[in-house]
């Protein structure tokens, strides 16, 4: 089906909803099988990478042989991430990248790659996750979808970002934590007709993911509440965890820089190193292979301080070494396992050294994980609806607020940058295909809302500077459309619709944020 993109299906598009819905609806139940069968695979992959490396202690003359084993599939992931290269890393940010008119791929080949190499990964033990990899396979799901289904570029972008939700919902069973996540991270702004179609999707493959993997909670701990008079350790925990995770941000960065300068290391040869080393821990530290899951088990009040460290540092090396190569693979399930571990550490302390009672020690863990992946990512409403989902108990709520509000403070005092806004710039700079390769007629909707505080708040049209080679054709206010004019003032919460060619969007969007979000001009 050819997308059109014509003035009446802009300016009409938020009077359509229930065509988009349903279209959301139809991608949430194809990305929430494709999503399914991934995460099935993973943890398959996983249960043999365990029995592998268990066996192998028991045969230490094999040794050789499975560490060249290791090394060709490695090099051969290498290989696959040379030549899709859509396909390193979590799959977030090349998301992030599409939507904004970045980067342009080939769905079904960045799907089937990603979906490959990240099992492969996995089957060798490297420590990543499988959320980064869903999000973008339910977004690859999407797009083909709305090649076929949707009738305009704006649409299909909306239909991406609700396989986006899609993906993150079945691969967690957190529909409410997809559809935010897809907003918050992924679309960068509020809109009715987005956040009703990422829920749409997110709900539909939810409802796929629980046929497969039942209704239990990924983590179902049982959380007593915390008084009143232990909430001073939350603001502790906060700044913790807010640090711990501004370090994990500069070591990931310092990490992939590393791999770049190694004269021998390339895109082919670098997942020799998390590849190689994952046969090393596999059998020193086994607990420390894949995304974490078993080490869930581990953490308890009785669990020895000496032990949880070593398991911390361990898996927090193994971490980033395997995902800075660009391995196809997600940090998201990784980083809430460190962040559990130090929870862990944390609750042993209290109840050590503070006399906290023992009874509270799960919530310890389950605050650390959403200020932990808060100070990395810097989504606190994810972070909170995401733990609350995967544990099933809303009685940690106000806790986990307040420690998600110290750690994206304390992070934001160590000036760490949100861990997928590098990860996008970095690979804007790799993978970015010259825009001459496409057709300069074709055009695009670019539609953002003016924030409060910002340059063009209370500005007349004709006194903001509107980037080259763009037209605003619409101000939507309140439900309703303005056709502007020169000396028409725009307001804060306006949404203003510009038309662009598809070859500018991404430099059109960059200019309107510098105008429209508060604090950047």
């Amino acid at each position: 089906m050819k997308i059109m993109n014509n003035y009446w299906a802009v300016i009409n598009l938020h009077v359509r909803k229930l065509p988009i819905l349903f279209k959301s609806v139809l991608v949430g139940i194809l990305a929430g099988i494709v999503v399914c069968a991934y995460r099935y695979t993973l943890i398959v992959a996983e249960e043999w990478s365990l029995r592998f490396y268990s066996t192998l202690q028991g045969h230490l003359q094999a040794i050789p042989l499975a560490f060249l084993t290791l090394g060709a599939i490695g090099y051969g992931v290498g290989l696959l991430v040379s030549r899709y290269n859509m396909i390193s890393g979590s799959g977030i940010p090349q998301v992030s990248g599409v939507i904004q008119g970045y980067f342009r791929q080939n769905w079904l080949s960045t799907l089937l790659a990603k979906f490959f190499g990240g099992a492969l990964s996995i089957l060798a033990g490297l420590s990543l996750g499988r959320e980064g990899p869903s999000i973008q396979l339910g977004a690859c799901t999407a797009q083909g979808l709305g090649d076929r289904l949707a009738s305009s570029k704006t649409e299909k972008k909306i239909l991406i970002a609700s396989g986006a939700s899609a993906g993150l919902s079945a691969a967690f069973n957190a529909p409410l934590a997809g559809a935010i996540f897809a907003v918050e991270e992924i679309f960068k702004y509020f809109s009715p007709m987005v956040l009703l179609s990422t829920m749409a999707s997110a709900m539909a493959a939810d409802y796929v993911s629980k046929i497969k993997f039942g209704m239990s909670p990924i983590f179902p701990f049982g959380l007593e509440e915390i008084q009143l008079d232990c909430y001073w350790l939350l603001i502790l925990l906060g700044v913790l965890v807010g640090a711990a995770g501004a370090f994990y941000n500069r070591a990931l960065v310092i990490t992939q820089k590393l791999y770049k300068k190694i004269p021998l290391l390339n895109v082919r040869t670098r997942l020799l190193v998390p590849f190689l080393l994952a046969g090393a821990i596999g059998l020193l530290f086994p607990l420390a292979l894949g995304g974490g899951h078993q080490i869930i088990g581990q953490l308890h009040v009785s669990t020895n301080l000496t032990f949880l460290l070593l398991l911390l540092v361990v898996k927090f090396l193994f971490s980033i070494i395997s995902f800075g190569s660009g391995a196809p693979g997600g940090i998201f399930f990784p980083m809430l396992i460190i962040g559990a571990t130090i929870g862990a550490i944390f609750g042993n302390l209290a109840v050590l050294w503070a006399g906290i009672d023992p009874a509270i020690f799960g919530n310890w863990v389950v605050l650390a994980m959403a200020g932990y992946f808060t100070a990395i990512v810097r989504a606190p409403i994810t972070g909170i609806v995401l733990l609350v989902e995967m544990t099933g108990s809303l009685s940690h709520l106000l806790p986990l607020t307040v420690v998600t509000i110290v750690s994206y403070v304390t992070a934001d005092l160590f000036k760490s940058k949100p861990i997928y806004e590098y990860l996008l710039e970095n690979q804007i700079e790799e993978l970015k295909i010259p825009l001459e390769k496409y057709d300069a007629g074709h055009r695009i909707i670019v539609e953002t809302i003016v924030h409060y505080g910002s340059f063009a708040e209370n500005k007349k049209v004709y006194e903001i500077d509107l980037p080259h080679n763009c037209l605003l054709i619409s101000i939507r206010r309140h439900g309703q459309d303005i056709i502007p004019r020169g000396d028409t003032r725009i307001r804060a919460q306006d949404y203003l619709i510009v038309l662009t060619s598809i070859n500018d969007e991404a430099r059109v969007r960059e200019n309107l944020d510098r105008i429209t979000l508060a604090g950047s001009s």
